[in-house]
């Protein structure tokens, strides 16, 4: 099962403690980290992400590292050699040579029209302030079109393996991965 960690610095307590978070995660295995920090600068976002890749280049002796992708900014991705960038469904389709692409899908249809190499999906389970859930059988649906599914939304280590039951590639969240006793 692969694991794609969203981050959320407010959720514990700022960069600092987001940035040992991230290398915890770093060190069991995941395999893609999103930095999701969307209401900071473009400077502050440059930084941190080259400090996530210190981490990971300095301090992470895995065979395969994990992959960090910047949310929506593609300039950044590219500026500081993060692997990809994280679009909504809804952006621009654009050929970024070299780099991982992956898009938030919410709906069918946005699975169908997305140019990425893969998607997350969600939500999948009930989560606080997004929505209905969509359900397990339109997540196997979403898996079923030819692109690589990463379930996201109320997604717990108790319910992943429905996910993956359901033929996702992998699970995706914030809380999931920042909060031990999820």
């Amino acid at each position: 099962m692969k694991r794609y960690y969203i981050t959320d610095r407010k959720s514990v307590g700022g960069f600092r403690p987001l940035l040992e978070v991230i290398r915890d995660q770093m060190h069991l295995g995941v395999d893609f980290i999103q930095i999701r920090e969307k209401d900071i600068s473009a400077r502050e976002l440059f930084e941190f992400t080259l400090a996530v890749l210190e981490v990971r280049a300095n301090e992470i002796r895995t065979p395969l590292p994990a992959k960090i992708l910047v949310n929506s900014r593609m300039d950044v991705a590219l500026a500081t050699g993060a692997d990809g960038v994280h679009l909504p469904a809804n952006a621009p389709q654009e050929t970024l040579p070299g780099l991982v692409v992956a898009r938030s899908c919410h709906a069918i249809t946005e699975i169908r029209a997305a140019d990425a190499d893969f998607v997350t999906f969600g939500p999948v389970f009930e989560t606080p302030g997004k929505g209905p859930a969509l359900g397990l059988d339109a997540l196997k649906l979403a898996c079923q079109l030819g692109k690589p599914v990463y379930a996201l939304g109320g997604v717990t280590w108790e319910n992943a393996a429905e996910c993956m039951h359901a033929g996702a590639e992998g699970i995706a969240g914030i809380r999931l991965f920042q909060d031990p006793g999820l």
